[in-house]
């Protein structure tokens, strides 16, 4: 061995065991992060996780998104459980996967509380109520009214068994007098709006995205009610569910970072310091509005964990009440 190796790898030895970590830390990243994202390619959570990619590999270096459908976000949202907390696998966490597609199962793969290190919560989208132009409504309670006059005539579809758009769904038409109003899960967003510009579905629960909002702009689809506390600032001309009629109506999907437990807090801290720089800066804010989304500012660590809590406070009895396992 030559001299120089002998030196590195006696220094390399002189650093005591419970220091190297703290080293590696202060150190990171040193390689390319992996960002999952549990559902397929094209939906809300890709194009939010890759925005937030995006604008965050100028300060974090390389960040690779991988997608990794199933399940309704269970494969994916498994696999970043069970993967090696340093830093290196993080996950676009969601209201589906922190809330919404455990319950029903028997076993479920994972907690989402205690198998996570929540870092941040920066953004949300609000389901919207989606009609073709064929069906004879312009108002929420006017597609109420039609509905309870021809039960069984309309369907609606979601992205999938278990999603929120689903579980929206349903709570749509247990709030309106439960409604008879087939659900058509599909696989997937892109499909079920090509199925809803053609009216081969009359009615689409849909997360309120630039797609959405621009086909209701152009008159392709009619956007009639956002379930949102507030209107939109991407389409403040749209009424809210209360607004229009139905009290209650607000179903929300919260987006964040979340990494394996036992992720180092330095590490998270560094990662959540990023995306607030992010948030500070009004024009990813506007980005995110003009996608569709709702920035939330100033939600690190202890706050992102504390909002998926009250999410699945709320949504924990629908999803009882509703029995639909995710897809």
């Amino acid at each position: 061995m030559r001299r120089r190796d002998l030196l590195i790898t006696a220094l390399a030895a002189a650093i005591p065991a419970d220091l190297a970590p703290a080293i590696a830390q202060e150190r990171y990243p040193e390689r390319p992060i992996h960002l999952m994202v549990p559902s397929v390619p094209g939906g809300v959570n890709d194009v939010i996780a890759r925005l937030w990619a995006e604008q965050a590999r100028p300060l974090l270096g390389t960040i690779v998104v991988d997608n990794h459908g199933g399940g309704g976000g269970l494969m994916g949202a498994t696999d970043v459980a069970k993967a090696a907390p340093d830093g290196y696998t993080l996950m676009l966490a969601s209201t589906t996967t922190q809330v919404l597609i455990t319950p029903l199962l028997v076993r479920p793969p994972y907690d989402p509380i205690k198998d996570f290190a929540y870092v941040s919560v920066f953004a949300n989208s609000s389901t919207s109520v989606v009609i073709h132009p064929s069906v004879p409504a312009t108002t929420l309670t006017e597609l109420i009214a039609y509905a309870k006059a021809n039960p069984h005539k309309l369907s609606y579809g979601s992205a999938g068994n278990g999603s929120i758009t689903n579980l929206t769904g349903e709570l749509f038409k247990k709030l309106a007098g439960d409604l008879d109003i087939v659900p058509i899960p599909y696989k997937g967003i892109g499909e079920g709006i090509q199925d809803l510009v053609s009216g081969r579905v009359p009615m689409f629960i849909a997360n309120a995205t630039a797609q959405i909002l621009e086909l209701n702009r152009t008159g392709k689809v009619r956007i009639l009610a956002v379930n949102a506390a507030a209107r939109i600032k991407g389409a403040p001309e749209i009424p809210t569910a209360t607004e229009a009629g139905l009290p209650g109506m607000v179903a929300q999907m919260t987006f964040g970072i979340v990494a394996p437990a036992g992720t180092p807090r330095p590490i998270l801290a560094r990662i959540d310091a990023v995306t607030q720089q992010l948030m500070a800066d009004e024009a990813f804010q506007a980005r995110l509005v003009g996608i569709g989304f709702e920035p939330m500012l100033g939600l690190g660590p202890a706050r992102a964990e504390q909002q998926f809590k009250d999410e699945t406070a709320r949504w924990l009895p629908i999803v009882r009440a509703t029995g639909v396992p995710p897809g």
